[in-house]
């Protein structure tokens, strides 16, 4: 296997998850019976250029295609994030009706809406036709294919280029990594401006966030890994903030690298010495993870174990990826946990892969009233902690397992004394 980036050959093994299916293949009912596909889940590190990434062993076609079950505007704080996010670039960057925004991944149109409210012509670039589907229901338009090279130039050709083009959650999925940089520099404008949004790989290591490991993420990024991707095609990266997203992501700001209008500001050097500083450029590095997670999922499976042991009645929340990852890592299915809850119809009425516990709506939880609600999508704890603060009525408590596993009351986390 060959590095995606430098083509080095991949030997170092960051760390081994064994084998699982997609994390959001979710199932029927009638597919319970049958056989399912698992993949290997082992993520490398490349000894020469340090990108952290998952071999492509399942084709990114077949992840994102017209079931694709995840849809952005579920989630309120995401969207409040979107906002914040078009009100900033638009002041940022003087956008305005004559400037034209595009978006690569644009999902449901989540983050297009906000420009289209301020009359900026927007575009969006979406695989997953499903998805693609409601953007163009909210008057959005939106070209149903995956980004490539022969896609900007097709779009050039049309006369379509980019004064923004944006990229949210989306590096880290492409496969071929200099067919999607090569094509974001051919589409944007002499003096456009690139923004992207990736969780960053100093959370992954350092908080154990493991569960955001599964294989439609082929890649794990520093600002170090990506500053030398985008320079390779002679874009430069320059400005970055650290937000709180995903338990924390870096946002770049990139343009061409002839670009004289703009300045690198100094935090981009700064924030490289940070990864640096804690050894983002050796394997020392990545050793750290497989034992933490190890500790993470003796705890939950004793917890489990303990609470279920005690006639507890035991949910969760949101059928999000990354839980599938720690159910799959902890062998835990349907016996421990009953059914788990999601906002999303696209997944209600589905299974969860390889542990088969049902997902079902919200009014499922209020009539069943669980002891314990697990929630999968800690990115998103205060969020679900505000929308159930009403199973405090029945005396239900909601748990979060990464990166340790605590209970969550009023807002504020509160370790188990027993852990």
């Amino acid at each position: 296997m060959k590095c995606r980036f430098c083509q080095s050959s991949l030997e170092y093994v960051f760390f081994d998850l064994n084998n699982a299916p997609l994390s959001n293949s979710l199932l029927t009912r009638e597919q319970l019976d049958q056989p399912e596909t698992f993949f290997p889940l082992k993520l490398f590190v490349c000894t020469t250029c340090f990108l952290v990434q998952l071999p492509e062993y399942q084709e990114a076609t077949s992840i994102f295609n017209n079931h694709y079950p995840y849809f952005s505007s579920y989630s309120e704080s995401w969207l409040l994030h979107a906002k914040k996010y078009t009100d900033e670039v638009v002041a940022r960057f003087n956008l305005d009706d004559q400037t034209e925004i595009i978006e690569i991944a644009s999902n449901d149109g989540y983050l297009l809406q906000y420009f289209k409210q301020k009359s900026i012509p927007t575009l969006g670039i979406e695989p997953s036709s499903n998805t693609a589907e409601v953007a163009q229901g909210k008057g959005i338009e939106t070209i149903t294919r995956f980004f490539s090279k022969s896609l900007a130039e097709e779009l050039v050709s049309k006369g379509k280029q980019a004064d923004l083009l944006i990229g949210n959650n989306v590096l880290a999925h492409v496969p071929d990594i200099h067919d999607f940089v090569a094509g974001m520099k051919i589409i944007l404008k002499e003096t456009g401006v690139i923004t992207m949004e990736f969780p960053h790989l100093i959370q992954l290591v350092d908080n154990c966030l493991f569960d955001t490991i599964y294989h439609e993420h082929y890649s794990y990024l520093s600002l170090y890994v990506v500053k030398e991707i985008f320079a390779f095609h002679q874009l430069e990266v320059f400005d970055v903030e650290e937000i709180k997203t995903h338990g924390g992501s870096l946002r770049i700001f990139v343009k061409h690298l002839n670009d004289s209008t703009k300045t690198v500001m100094p935090n981009v050097k700064n924030l490289i010495g940070q990864e640096l500083n804690k050894g983002v450029h050796t394997v020392d590095y990545y050793q750290q993870l497989s034992s933490k997670a190890l500790e993470i999922k003796l705890d939950f499976n004793r917890f489990m174990a303990e609470q279920k042991s005690s006639g507890k009645h035991i949910a969760g929340y949101g059928a999000a990826a990354k839980g599938n990852t720690l159910l799959n890592y902890c062998g835990i299915k349907s016996d421990l946990i009953d059914f788990v809850v999601d906002a999303n119809p696209h997944k209600q009425n589905k299974y969860l892969p390889a542990s088969h516990i049902p997902v079902v709506d919200e009014a499922f939880l209020k009539k069943e009233k669980p002891n314990l609600i697990i929630i999968f999508p800690w990115n998103l704890k205060d969020e679900i902690a505000q929308q159930l603060s009403y199973i405090s009525e029945w005396g239900g408590e909601l748990i979060v397992c990464i990166p340790k596993l605590e209970v969550v009351k009023s807002l504020v986390i509160q370790s188990f004394g027993i852990l």
